[in-house]
């Protein structure tokens, strides 16, 4: 499929990896609240769409702790969470028949550290033939450096860099789209600084203000 086809909630499948405290703690790339967020912005947007989410850990009782609970308690409170001891996902047999269970093609994945558990299961599952959106700003390594060279070889082999709000605007589409209107609005208020805007247009215009546009006028009845 070519890069130049945009994501919709048909088409792809989310996975998050390793988002765990002894990989946060190893983090220095980034902000790490910062990718606290977007990773709760993926997954509230994944299931806001319905897009199929594979949530996976290294060593989680023996070593790195539970995933993050903002995820694993406060929206997929009841989704499996497959524990790995493997670096790399695509070893484990349970995630690769939890990818193969989508049915779908293209993945979008971010996880800790970017040039490991993110790495190494984008280059093979390239090779197996997907087709990978790495979300840049929702995965950390140990320094600017290694995060940077990892998210540079994994676009040398043929995924594509994305950001945390690209994926949701990708799926949105069209602020029309009223179904995930009040849920994107929800996301972008609690979870980004784009939220001030929002609740500030609120303010000076009321709640009916949108991105949308304004409300079709409701059609009058024909007199008698």
């Amino acid at each position: 499929m070519s890069h130049q086809e945009m994501l919709n909630p048909q088409d792809c499948a989310l996975i998050l990896i390793d988002f765990q405290p002894a990989m946060f703690q190893g983090v220095q790339s980034h902000d790490r609240k910062v990718i606290v967020d977007n990773v709760q912005v993926l997954a509230k947007a994944g299931k806001l769409f319905q897009v199929p989410t594979i949530i996976t850990t290294v060593a989680k009782d023996s070593f790195s702790g539970p995933f993050m609970p903002e995820v694993t308690e406060g929206i997929f409170p009841d989704h499996t969470v497959i524990d790995r001891t493997s670096i790399n996902s695509w070893l484990n047999a349970e995630f690769r028949e939890a990818v193969k269970a989508t049915g779908r093609k293209r993945f979008v994945i971010a996880g800790l550290w970017t040039g490991a558990c993110v790495n190494f299961p984008t280059l093979d599952m390239l090779k197996e033939g997907y087709e990978i959106f790495v979300v840049a700003d929702a995965c950390g390594d140990t320094s600017p450096e290694a995060h940077e060279r990892a998210m540079q070889r994994m676009v040398q082999a043929g995924a594509v860099p994305i950001t945390a709000l690209q994926f949701v605007f990708e799926l949105q589409q069209d602020w029309a789209r009223a179904e995930t209107y009040d849920g994107v609005m929800d996301i972008l208020k609690s979870l980004t600084p784009y939220g001030i805007q929002v609740r500030f247009s609120k303010w000076a215009l009321g709640e009916h203000a949108s991105e949308a546009g304004p409300a079709p006028a409701p059609v009058s009845q024909a007199a008698e």
